[in-house]
């Protein structure tokens, strides 16, 4: 398997052109224009080292495992490295973690679990804020189980969640607090801490969905209090997997369905049948990916200086954006306003455009944003925006000044927009045109 040796810059994480080195989708032009991803929240681009590492695997160690010969053997091994990579990515135990084939998977089963011993009487609290993966496996428990379902909304105008009403939901016969720590669509940071020992002071378990918060915050299971957390490792550089985090005793208690020949130890009861070895590979290849961009004398204070600087990074990106984003007439961005605990990651809409046309706009000026409800459809609905969506863009690890500017530039060009200290009228541009000449189509959901 291939190691890595850290390069750090001066400030602790290496320059954004070295990170930039490592992913050969950036040499993607479209014209003369070089790609700019911000597609990161839906999924990142791959670095090189993580691709070698899954190759690595299926040309010269794959297996299946616990057999008594040298291949078996280095599965069992490169399997077991990559749980000690992602217990170091959560600040848990090595047997605290069980991989899956993505979160939503991980999700149901988790619920599917627990569900089996509650009833009519029990209740489960989600969020408006949240992605539908961390709503719709609990509210299977209500047609399935009984279970009452219990919605905490939040405040449309900032985008964070009303804590108010959460501390109303959570009562004595509350079982489970799902709560997101970031929201996919708005990029809103959630009081997850708080909301772990709103829930224990209830007798109750907090599942977080860590999704997409692990591409820009540290996360530490410890200091967050949670009982579950689950991310998947493709919106932090890795391949398409799933990952859970569950705290020992709760694994153990699990009702999981599984064969009887399956072991029944943790983690090893949580992982049905055979896994995707290679990318649970490439997920221990993401972590150490990530840790290689700084230095330090841990594998865990590498990634906790990495990810803390890119917080930084990608807080005055998205500063940057949101302002220049919003200067534009008939632009407007949603979520909290920088200043406020969020993501890099920013909604916008164009007046009088559907978001799938200013999504296609900006692809052919090799801005590449994703477009729709992300997901999280009860959030644009709540929003006004349930049907035609919105843009969103999110800062990688690899985005540049330069590309923030290419993006807003890109809005003004293709909308028609003006600056709002402009004192001249706004033209109608001929994308507006032909916008208003189509009746709105429903936007593909991504």
């Amino acid at each position: 398997m291939n190691t890595l040796q850290s390069s750090p810059s001066v400030s602790g994480l290496a320059p954004v052109e070295t990170i930039r080195s490592h992913f050969p989708a950036l040499e993607r032009r479209v014209g003369e224009q070089p790609v700019a991803y911000f597609d990161g929240p839906g999924g990142t681009q791959v670095p090189r080292q993580v691709v070698e590492a899954m190759t690595d695997y299926l040309l010269h160690h794959n297996a299946n495992t616990h057999w008594n010969y040298p291949t078996s053997v280095e599965t069992d091994a490169a399997l077991q490295q990559a749980r000690e990579a992602l217990s170091d990515f959560f600040n848990a135990r090595p047997r605290e973690v069980a991989f899956g084939n993505n979160m939503t998977t991980l999700a149901f089963h988790v619920s599917r679990a627990l569900g089996r011993g509650w009833g009519p009487k029990d209740e489960v609290v989600v969020t408006q804020l949240d992605h539908q993966a961390n709503v719709a496996p609990w509210r299977a428990l209500s047609r399935e189980r009984g279970v009452t379902i219990r919605t905490v909304p939040f405040k449309t105008d900032t985008g964070e969640l009303d804590w108010d009403r959460l501390e109303a939901a959570v009562t004595d016969r509350t079982r489970l607090v799902a709560i997101g720590a970031a929201s996919n669509a708005l990029g809103t940071i959630s009081p997850v801490r708080e909301a772990a020992r709103l829930a224990h002071a209830h007798g109750a378990l907090c599942f977080v969905d860590a999704v997409h918060y692990a591409a820009h915050q540290v996360i530490d299971v410890q200091a967050m209090e949670c009982d579950f957390l689950v991310c998947s490792p493709y919106k932090f550089y890795g391949p398409h997997a799933g990952v859970l985090y569950a705290r020992a005793d709760v694994m153990e208690s699990l009702d999981v369905p599984k064969l009887d020949p399956a072991p029944n130890i943790i983690p090893d009861r949580m992982e049905t049948g055979t896994q995707n070895h290679e990318g649970i590979v490439g997920s221990g290849a993401a972590v150490d990916f990530l840790a290689f961009l700084s230095a330090g004398p841990t594998r865990r204070q590498r990634l906790v200086s990495t990810l803390t600087e890119l917080h930084r990074r990608g807080d005055a990106l998205a500063t940057r954006l949101w302002n220049g984003l919003s200067a534009l007439r008939g632009v407007r961005c949603y979520g909290p306003p920088p200043g406020r605990p969020r993501t890099p990651t920013i909604s916008f809409s164009v007046e009088g455009v559907a978001s799938g046309e200013v999504a296609q706009a900006l692809a052919q000026r090799a801005v590449f944003v994703s477009n729709g409800n992300f997901y999280a459809s009860t959030v644009l609905e709540a929003l006004g925006h349930g049907r035609e969506g919105l843009v969103r863009a999110g800062c990688a690890a690899y985005t540049t000044e330069e590309e923030i500017e290419r993006l807003i530039q890109g809005v003004e060009e293709c909308t028609g927009s003006k600056r709002r200290t402009s004192n001249s009228q706004r033209p109608t541009s001929n994308f507006e045109r032909r916008s208003k000449r189509n009746e709105l189509k429903p936007e593909r959901r991504n």
